[in-house]
């Protein structure tokens, strides 16, 4: 079975930390730290699975299907398979307005 390496872009990593703090901040440091290790997991599920996810419908309806993606609701994991590198370039609150958040970090 193939491995794919997961890399992890800076904005995602961000994002992790932003959402670890957010929970930390406005519920409690456990929650947070449970939060973002489920996270990390999921990510590193996707080097033995990358092929679970789906395409967001968001960039399905626009035709952009070249990135995919897992949740832990509500984040989701936006995901894009290149060679046998797995970038994972976004992880968003999948309550806030999505197309806004993809157009602007993935279709540039």
């Amino acid at each position: 079975m193939k491995r794919y390496r997961i890399r992890i872009t800076e904005e995602a990593e961000q994002d992790l930390i932003d959402i670890y703090r957010y929970i930390a901040v406005h519920d409690s440091a456990e929650n947070g730290m449970y939060v973002l290790d489920k996270l990390e997991s999921l990510c590193s599920e996707l080097a033995e699975f990358p092929l679970r996810g789906n395409v967001p419908p968001e960039l399905d309806r626009i035709g952009v299907t070249n990135y995919r993606e897992v949740r832990f609701k509500p984040y989701r994991v936006i995901y894009e398979i290149i060679g046998a590198d797995l970038f994972v370039h976004c992880v968003l609150d999948g309550r806030r307005d999505m197309l806004s958040l993809l157009e602007r970090r993935l279709i540039r």
